[in-house]
């Protein structure tokens, strides 16, 4: 069947229309909303549109405007406006037009009105309706996500579907973009745009695996066979007989097995603070989480197998699905083979493929013959069907035949020990190769340097002939050149004349040999692993590979310096999310400065992105880096070594027995000083001053000495980043030194400076310090009020630390009003997602515990234990919502990118 080709740009996105009485099931809207927004659709609900306008006319033109509709219905009818027959609920469904899938679902109930009563048993004979019933909000938010991803796959056709290959970095793109969620989505899944063909029968059996009690499945295969689609389309099956669901773990951009530990950290919202082993986090993260984690092309990093039975035999509600090309052949692994295509489904997935590139095609008498040899030529293989499919704009099924039969007898696709299924399609990829000109294959290559997925202008940068000019005298390249190339017409000039960079890309792009999807409002684009690999095997042959690998470097290099300021301000959130979609790149460009012993320029890209590293948890890894250059052995410049021993020190500050720690810090901070780096300077000192504070005998005289220098450092660069945060810890010094109001005006000044800039993460962390000096100073109102203020703006950033600090907060003020249970609620919750989320091991500035302390030894101590048990099972959102005083599911913060979240100093 042929269907129109749909373009949607990101500002069209699929409207979910949701259908309900408003008040009596506040939470379930709540749930359904934040499931629509996990697919990236857009929500349609009453309460968030005009008001000026009568509701009917609202929800009238509401439906007209969205592509599902969504019914949850429960005991109430709602109310019959004056001179109308029906309740504005059933007048709803009954204006939905009829081409609009409805998706409906019913909560449990032995008292529903008797009209309701009978709407629904008219819905229930409508055939254009699924109905389901469901107990808890949870329970629904499960459904509605399962059944929209679904639907989509199913009823809409989009501009380019995903080829069903694993591993598919496109994938990620399909997820909320950049650092990873803060531990509570019941189901983080990508969300591919097409469905799967012809794999039922393997979903239902890798499912029944998995409720059969099956702890650790490997689905096994060649590249290309579909491995990561059905992966994902099993794992979201089986995601409902989960209580934390399922969570999917990309390892296309892992080379390094003892980086997979991290990745899945990431992925799972654990922090590698570099406190402690990132196994030892995770442990302790899933120890009491009944999830699924779905590890994705885990041949690469085969070695790294036996941490996963380390996982397993820690959490005991834990099960693993790897997709790999090789078993990993350790204990209690089920190997799942999957098999090629049958016949009818290759048929059928060239057909749907086609349709992408040419809408019209059809099997018709004339061409079914050749469109069913061509499938099995290709063996079934789902890449290699599609790749062939995607010639059909300009090849005849009978072409196309010709053309694969003379060039898949002779071409040699790679190593002659390779699984026949995995000649086929390296075959079909250099098949694919020969039918573009010389500059395309030139680029296909040289896109292979780049780890999940690239932007056009990162394509341009490394595909120009700056890529393989050899390197200028400093081996670097401005932020202005770069910007200067993003912002030409086509960008970087080509390697030759008219087919320039992005005339190639696209015609890579039409060949499905490179896949295209948005992330936020810039288009990003991947390749499939297989083909990556093809791509850098042909850049090697080129003797280019040098030079592109560093062009690569230097354009992230220079993304670094553009960020490095905005990363402090207002431009926080954005570049949060766009450094979050180029993390694995910016692993790739540090990993080859620092195997060529590029110290200089390592150092560089590691200290531009300072904030980034810092507030989404990744210092342990760059600690990592610089301890590298360290211990190379080889003579550092003073301003890579103030770098280094910044980057190894900062997080271990509190650890200093013997003052060592302290002393690296001073040291960096001289040679900061002495090549003239005012930030660099200033943010050693913090670093100095809370390795100073740390301990049982602080020194808080030379800590204040640092952080007064290091403030009149600030004020005199003009920096407001840095003076809030001076301030921050000068307020933490008088704090130590027992004098209240001096801490108190150092918060209320570094908030005030926080506002102004825009700065979100200073927020939080002025705001909280405020909070303790006002409960401190007897004024447990301003006490809360600065604590919600820091828990809404965690909420917001999706920042767990930040939440769990100011749900401590919350823990003092409602133990000073007598409120035990919700104070053990509150303990209980923070101290649940201190654990899952990897922060449990390194030092906290809060006070909380000794009120905590004082109700468990009191005469209610029983009745606070129990609530500190209930608080652990909290979502976050519902302890936010009992920190801030709102009915559960009422809480709304603004929507911000996962990415964005901070650490207290």
């Amino acid at each position: 069947m042929s269907h129109p080709h749909v373009i949607r740009t990101p500002d069209q996105r699929l409207r979910i229309f949701v259908s309900s009485t408003l008040q009596e099931l506040a939470e379930e809207r709540r749930a359904a909303r934040n499931a629509i927004e996990r697919l990236h659709l857009a929500p349609v609900m009453f309460e968030l549109g005009a008001r000026p306008h009568p509701p009917r006319e609202l929800y009238r033109s509401y439906l007209q405007q969205s592509d599902v509709f969504l019914g949850l219905y429960w005991e109430r009818y709602g109310w019959v406006a004056p001179d109308e027959q029906v309740s504005g609920l059933e007048d709803e469904y009954n204006l939905c037009p009829d081409d609009v899938p409805r998706l409906l679902y019913v909560k449990a109930s032995d008292h529903r009105d008797e009209r309701l009563t009978g709407l629904l048993n008219r819905i229930r004979e409508d055939d254009r309706a699924a109905y389901k019933y469901f107990e808890t909000s949870k329970e629904l938010a499960r459904l509605v996500e399962a059944d929209l991803a679904t639907l989509l796959a199913e009823r809409f056709d989009q501009s380019r579907p995903s080829v069903q290959d694993e591993p598919d970095p496109s994938l990620a793109g399909l997820r909320r973009s950049g650092p990873d969620p803060a531990v509570a989505d019941p189901v983080r899944l990508p969300v591919p745009l097409t469905g799967l063909v012809g794999r039922e029968r393997d979903i239902a059996e890798i499912r029944g695996m998995l409720a059969s009690g099956t702890r650790f499945v490997t689905l096994v295969g060649a590249g290309g066979i579909g491995k990561s689609r059905l992966a994902i389309a099993a794992a979201r099956a089986s995601a409902p007989e989960f209580e934390d669901g399922a969570v999917f773990v990309d390892l296309s951009a892992v080379h390094d097995p003892e980086r997979v530990p991290s990745r899945i950290a990431q992925s799972l919202g654990v922090r590698d603070t570099g406190d402690a082993p990132i196994m030892d986090n995770l442990a302790t993260a899933l120890r009491e989480r009944s999830i699924l984690l779905v590890l994705d092309n885990f041949e690469q990093v085969v070695e790294a197998a036996p941490a996963l039975t380390t996982l397993l035999a820690e959490a005991p509600e834990l099960a693993i699905m790897v997709t790999s090309r090789v078993l990993l052949r350790i204990s209690g692994e089920q190997s799942y083979d999957v098999e090629p295509l049958a016949d009818e489904h290759a048929v059928d997935l060239f057909v749907e493929r086609a349709h992408a590139v040419k809408p019209d095609f059809e099997i018709t008498p004339d061409n079914e013959e050749a469109v069913e040899r061509v499938c099995e030529a290709l063996d079934g293989v789902p890449l290699a069907i599609e790749l062939a499919a995607a010639r059909v704009r300009v090849l005849s099924p009978a072409e196309l035949l010709e053309r694969l039969d003379r060039r898949l007898s002779v071409l040699v696709g790679g190593p002659r020990d390779l699984p026949a299924r995995q000649q086929t399609i390296r075959r079909t990829i250099e098949w694919s190769t020969q039918l573009l000109d010389s500059d395309q294959r030139k680029l296909l290559a040289r896109l292979g340097v780049f780890e999940g997925g690239f932007t056009l202008e990162a394509a341009e940068f490394v595909g120009s002939e700056n890529a393989r000019g050899g390197l200028s005298d400093t081996g670097d390249v401005s932020a202005d050149e770069t910007s200067d190339r993003a912002s030409s017409p086509t960008g970087a000039t080509g390697a030759t004349g008219e087919n320039d960079v992005l005339e190639s890309l696209a015609a890579l792009v039409d060949s499905s040999l490179v896949g295209q999807h948005d992330s936020d409002d810039r288009p990003r684009f991947s390749l499939q692993a297989i083909v990556r690999e093809y791509a850098r095997e042909q850049l090697a042959r080129s003797g280019e590979q040098p030079a592109v690998r560093d062009a690569h470097a230097r354009y992230f290099l220079a993304l670094g310096d553009d960020a490095e300021d905005d990363l402090r301000g207002a431009g926080q959130r954005r570049w949060m999310q766009r450094l979050g979609d180029e993390r694995d790149n910016l692993r790739a460009a540090e990993r080859f400065l620092l195997d060529g012993h590029d110290w200089d320029r390592a150092a560089r890209l590691a200290f531009s992105l300072y904030l980034y590293w810092w507030v989404t948890g990744l210092l342990g890894e760059v600690r990592t880096w610089m301890e590298e250059a360290l211990s190379s052995g080889d003579e550092l410049s003073a301003h890579t070594r103030a770098i280094a021993l910044y980057f190894s020190r900062t997080i271990m500050f509190w650890k200093d027995p013997d003052g060592s720690v302290a002393a690296d810090l001073a040291e960096s901070i001289e040679l900061f000083r002495q090549t003239g780096d005012p930030n660099g300077e200033g943010i050693a000192s913090i670093s100095l001053a809370l390795a100073l504070l740390a301990g049982d005998a602080p020194d808080t005289a030379r800590a204040r000495r640092v952080m007064e220098a290091a403030l009149d450092l600030y004020r005199s660069t003009g920096s407001a980043w840095g003076e809030s945060m001076a301030l921050v810890l000068l307020g933490r010094v008088a704090l130590r030194e027992g004098d209240l109001a001096e801490a108190q005006d150092h918060f209320t000044a570094s908030l005030a400076l926080t506002n102004r800039s825009g700065d979100r993460v200073g927020q939080r962390i002025a705001s909280y310090h405020l909070g303790w000096t006002e409960l401190m100073l007897g004024d447990v109102a301003a006490a809360r009020s600065d604590f919600a203020l820091s828990v809404t703006i965690s909420a917001a950033v999706g920042h767990p630390e930040g939440i769990a600090y100011g749900l401590e907060g919350m823990v003092a003020v409602a133990a000073l009003s007598h409120d035990d249970e919700r104070a053990g609620e509150l303990a209980g919750a923070a101290q649940a997602l201190r654990e899952r989320s990897g922060l449990h091991n390194g030092p906290t500035f809060t006070f909380h515990r000794r009120y905590l302390d004082d109700l468990l030894s009191g005469p209610h101590g029983d009745e606070v234990a129990a609530a500190i048990a209930a608080g652990r099972e909290l979502t976050v959102e519902e302890a936010v919502a009992e920190a801030l005083e709102v009915g559960r599911g009422e809480f709304e913060p603004e929507e911000v990118p996962e990415n964005d979240p901070g650490e207290a100093p």
